[in-house]
């Protein structure tokens, strides 16, 4: 398990069934915070939050090539990553979701979560590579993977978006995701 310190300790694990509310909430708040105008309003305001619970119900119930971590502090969920294995022939593993609260963002959450996202796709693929998309409008978040070593190969048109639409994405790719983990701030 990795720790972090932000203000208190984070601890870094699997995510089990009973996750899954709590990263629905979450998912659902990061969505409404950095896609609007890509999903459309009334879905953000209005099904984001049950369809996204239901979703992570569905999604932690079922076996398969997957896995996520969550970070915790003080008992409360603040963050998560889900990542599907060998998704792709060429870049290997897709980090499918990469969320943390917002009141704790930039404080190490998110590098914290790709380090222990890396450590768990060596332990299940340990030639796999990294890739995620990312929307075009999410500069921050593009920022942010760029400083992890992240390398943007190409741009497509994604959708139908959930609430309907398409938006233009971003693939980054990380070849050799263990050097994610040498990213990581000390345990």
């Amino acid at each position: 398990m990795y720790t972090s310190t932000v203000m208190t300790l984070i601890t870094y694990r699997q995510a089990n069934p009973s996750d899954a509310d709590a990263i629905g909430r979450l998912h659902a708040d990061s969505w409404r915070r950095h896609y609007r105008g890509a999903y459309s309003d009334a879905y953000l305001d209005g099904a984001a939050d049950q369809e996204r619970a239901a979703a992570w119900n569905s999604r932690l119930a079922e076996a398969g090539e997957h896995f996520t971590v969550v970070a915790e502090r003080g008992g409360s969920l603040v963050g998560f990553s889900h990542t599907r294995l060998d998704d792709d022939p060429t870049w290997g593993a897709l980090l499918d979701n990469l969320h943390v609260s917002y009141e704790l963002k930039r404080g190490g959450v998110g590098r914290a979560l790709m380090a222990e996202t890396a450590t768990v796709l060596a332990e299940r693929r340990i030639a796999s590579g990294l890739y995620l998309w990312v929307l075009r409008q999410n500069v921050a978040a593009q920022a942010f993977y760029r400083a992890l070593g992240g390398v943007c190969v190409e741009e497509a048109l994604h959708g139908p978006l959930p609430g309907g639409g398409r938006a233009w994405a971003l693939r980054f790719v990380w070849p050799d995701p263990a050097r994610l983990r040498s990213e990581s701030p000390a345990t």
